[in-house]
């Protein structure tokens, strides 16, 4: 847990929330940062399977899914491949385009020029390839000066950027375990989308609507859409998919990314969703560490 990407208080939430259900279910557990010089220590608690709490650039990008793979230790979410995939937000948005699951217009943005010659019109997103939980994601409205100092600001952080077009609509997040999309929450931000602010603190007061209201169809398919992106990046165990679903829209449903790290603390949303159909937050820690394995 805890790490180095800008996830890391989240994934130290994540770690603990874990680590204190894993004991209360009679596992012996250690818990680890993953930061400084951790891989000697790892080796030397010599764990019979590690649980993954990271967050963020190296802990779900592949990468200590690789250490782990040559250490030869089981572990818990997508292995390597998957992982990286999933975490590339224009590698997983070819895939879902190859896989004929919606998602929204996207441009490539490496220069000042690029965002100014761009053919997506406002409202659009602006968003670093490879980070998660909305960090460095904003939406911009209308055509300011202020947009040109956010992307030049942007672009010293990030060698490239996504550019998307807003989807108006619900946002809709969905879970997905093992070979099963479980259910589906609808959140409603106080603030313009389900930034990182939204997702992490208390005080933001988004609401989470559960069960979804929708018809029956609408509410299958994006289970549906949920379960096949899973598959379609090759995923394992727990991932959470990401959604704009808009009634007016001719294609309704459009996926915006699968997250194969999803948060594990008090406000996250795959627990209220497991806990919600039945699962309570130590049956759904049991299933991950049971389902740990090695992958590649």
């Amino acid at each position: 847990m805890g790490g180095i990407s800008a996830e890391r208080e989240v994934s130290l939430k994540s770690g603990k929330a874990c680590a204190k259900a894993l004991k209360e279910l009679g596992y012996n557990v250690k818990t680890l940062d993953a930061s400084g010089n951790f891989i000697h220590k790892l080796i030397n608690n010599k764990p019979d399977k590690v649980f993954n709490a990271l967050h963020g650039r190296f802990g779900e990008d592949g990468s200590i899914q690789g250490v782990l793979e040559h250490l030869k230790i089981p572990y818990t979410h997508s292995g390597i491949l998957s992982s990286a995939v999933a975490m590339d937000k224009l590698t997983s948005k070819k895939i879902f385009k190859e896989a004929n699951i919606n998602t929204p217009k996207y441009e490539i943005i490496h220069s000042l020029n690029d965002f100014n010659r761009s053919s997506i019109q406002y409202p659009k997103v602006i968003k670093p390839n490879n980070e998660g939980s909305s960090v460095d994601v904003y939406v911009l409205n209308k055509k300011k000066n202020k947009n040109k100092n956010l992307i030049n600001k942007l672009l010293k952080k990030y060698s490239f950027l996504i550019l998307e077009k807003y989807i108006p609509g619900r946002e809709i997040q969905v879970a997905v375990m093992g070979d099963k999309a479980i259910g589906a929450i609808e959140i409603i931000p106080s603030r313009l989308f389900y930034d990182y602010t939204a997702k992490y603190s208390s005080t933001a007061k988004t609401k989470h609507i559960i069960p979804v209201t929708m018809n029956k169809k609408d509410y299958h398919d994006i289970l549906k859409v949920a379960l096949y992106a899973h598959k379609v990046l090759g995923c394992k165990g727990i991932t959470r998919s990401d959604f704009r679903f808009n009634e007016k829209d001719k294609k309704k449903i459009y996926i915006l990314e699968t997250n194969t790290q999803p948060g594990m603390t008090n406000l996250s949303l795959v627990p209220e969703i497991a806990n919600y159909y039945g699962l309570t937050f130590n049956k759904l820690v049991k299933w991950i560490i049971e389902d740990a394995s090695l992958k590649r």
